[in-house]
């Protein structure tokens, strides 16, 4: 593999951090927002937030983006791959960031509440003051985990002719052909982004239970 193959899948990998970057980074506000909807009392709030999950964490990634850049087109958005790809990625992010955040902010207790009453807190005050700083430190290894699934997602990218690292790997296997050297360079390449957020997410996760059990 020459310097030119080498700095095509750089190129490849470029364009994955990026979509990753974008779907997640567009994923947290949209994701605060289904979660504030799911533990809201309002019917009308809850039960989109509900379907919005059931939608986006029912069916598959690949089928999300087919519709993207498939369906959007049909509705008079002409978008550039990369643009749909990243829209479908983020829907995609909220719903799942969306049920962490929800699962974090349930599991504070209850008397996080009573004392911000206690002290006249108003609403909204309660909630982006006290209740969602304590339940995303909560969600913290949880949330590293679905960026590290997110990062490995983008990979389905390439079926729209998207060029990510996968495809861009296929292109220069398909030029060398020498897929294992190829996509042997390519699993390394996921391995080096994946393994760091996976091993923070672990000690995350295990200072968190420490701390949980003094």
């Amino acid at each position: 593999m020459g310097t030119q193959e080498l700095s095509y899948l750089l190129l490849g990998l470029s364009w994955t951090l990026g979509l990753t970057a974008i779907g997640f980074a567009g994923g947290i506000p949209f994701g605060i927002g289904i979660a504030l909807m799911r533990v809201s009392s309002n019917n009308w709030l809850r039960r989109p937030a509900m379907a919005w999950i059931g939608l986006f964490q029912g069916t598959p990634l690949l089928m999300q983006l087919f519709v993207a850049y498939f369906g959007l087109p049909l509705l008079g958005f002409n978008l550039p791959a990369w643009a749909a790809v990243a829209i479908a990625l983020t829907a995609h992010a909220s719903s799942f960031l969306g049920e962490i955040w929800r699962g974090a902010i349930q599991a504070i207790t209850k008397g996080q509440t009573e004392a911000a009453l206690a002290l006249g807190l108003p609403d909204r005050s309660r909630m982006f003051d006290v209740i969602l700083p304590q339940a995303f430190k909560i969600s913290l290894p949880a949330t590293v985990g679905f960026l590290v699934q997110l990062l490995k997602g983008t990979s389905l990218a390439a079926i729209v002719g998207f060029i990510e690292l996968t495809r861009a790997g296929n292109i220069v296997s398909n030029q060398l052909y020498r897929p294992l050297l190829v996509f042997g360079v390519v699993g390394a390449m996921y391995f080096a982004m994946c393994w760091p957020l996976s091993w923070w997410g672990r000690k995350l996760e295990q200072s968190m239970s420490k701390g949980a059990n003094k």
